[in-house]
């Protein structure tokens, strides 16, 4: 059976230079596919990604991982939005790359879909009242 999530990894300073990623490819025969990546040598790394493969790989995948010292957490979980800030002014909808935000014309009402979210964080500048909060 197979498996895609979107998962974030936290790299501590002393893995950000090894071929973790590669690992999961070669190992467990897993597919991935980068949405954000902040890694910069001799500091704390936090990479965005989808990976996909099969059931079993896919968990041992994510076990070598956390043996490995790499802190890993669902996407969904960094990903908020404080409902008593929104205002749905709608400035979210027309800049989100991943149409994570969609206005429905006749409530004026904006919806957001943390599973089509892909933790850019553009949506946290264009929001006015604060209301969106990428926690990494």
């Amino acid at each position: 059976m197979a498996v895609s999530k979107r998962i974030v990894l936290h790299f501590p300073p002393r893995l950000v230079n090894r071929p973790i990623v590669y690992r999961l490819v070669k190992d467990y025969d897993l597919e991935f596919n980068i949405l954000k990546a902040s890694i910069s040598p001799e500091e704390e790394g936090l990479l965005v990604l989808e990976l996909r493969g099969n059931r079993q790989e896919y968990e041992k995948g994510i076990e070598f991982l956390a043996r490995t010292g790499i802190k890993v957490q669902p996407l969904s979980q960094d990903i908020t939005r404080d409902e008593d800030r929104c205002t749905h002014c709608g400035a979210c909808v027309t800049i989100c790359p991943a149409g994570a935000f969609v206005l429905n014309p006749a409530t004026r009402v904006v919806s957001f879909d943390n599973e089509k979210c892909i933790a850019c964080g553009i949506c946290i500048a264009a929001c006015p009242p604060r209301a969106m909060k990428v926690q990494f």
